[in-house]
């Protein structure tokens, strides 16, 4: 009413003030909104191209003994296969991603028993092979041979390579059960070590060779 007077104690507040607050609301909760909307259909599309690759096809790799099934793309390789694609609890990150040119062997693989680079092979062509990782080496708390050796003759530095040469040496053993020096040298040739540690990852290759037959 016109003869109400206006609280001394309280701000006063015009019609164009208040007009102007319930537009700043407003617009604010518009933008808070359609940024969550946003964000939610993000996830979801991202949720859906991880269920279901575009062009992906259904692989089954035999990988330390167990069939894993894979929907993945034809191009995946099987390193990428390992890392990224197998479920979160089974994930196998033991073979690692150096060069990625097959020429480090820091993602070295056994394929039957035999040495391969995993970057360098399309995981969809490892179908019908035994594939066994640095992982599937050990049995439960026992390591193997080979990585015993490493432990007891402090083959490694930095540790990125060493699976790696874990499994080139596993290879090597395979084939040659107690290698000469030189034998070591070649079969060894396929991994880099950038710290060096060559003389202590032969010294352990020679040891493990003599601990497989119970020397």
């Amino acid at each position: 009413m016109a003869d109400e007077k206006q609280d001394p104690g309280q701000p006063r507040v015009s019609r164009r003030t208040f007009i102007q607050g319930v537009g700043t609301v407003v617009a604010g909760s518009t933008v808070v909104t359609g940024a969550h909307a946003q964000n939610q259909e993000r996830r979801s599309t991202r949720g859906a191209a991880a269920a279901a690759p575009a062009g992906a096809q259904r692989i089954t790799l035999n990988i330390n003994g167990r069939d894993q099934h894979l929907d993945i793309e034809p191009r995946t390789t099987l390193l990428s296969a390992l890392r990224n694609h197998l479920p979160a609890e089974d994930a196998l990150t033991g073979a690692k991603p150096g060069c990625e040119m097959g020429s480090c062997g820091a993602c070295s693989v056994l394929l039957d028993g035999k040495a391969v680079y995993s970057c360098l092979l399309l995981a969809a062509d490892a179908q019908g092979h035994r594939i066994t990782t640095v992982e599937g080496l050990s049995h439960g708390d026992r390591l193997s041979p080979v990585q015993d050796a490493m432990v007891e003759h402090d083959g490694y530095m930095c540790g990125f390579c060493t699976p790696g040469f874990v499994i080139a040496i596993t290879s090597l053993l395979n084939e040659h059960p107690n290698p000469t020096l030189d034998q070591v040298k070649t079969g060894l040739a396929g991994n880099l070590c950038r710290c060096g540690a060559y003389p202590r990852i032969f010294e352990a290759a020679m040891a493990a060779g003599h601990a497989e037959k119970g020397g």
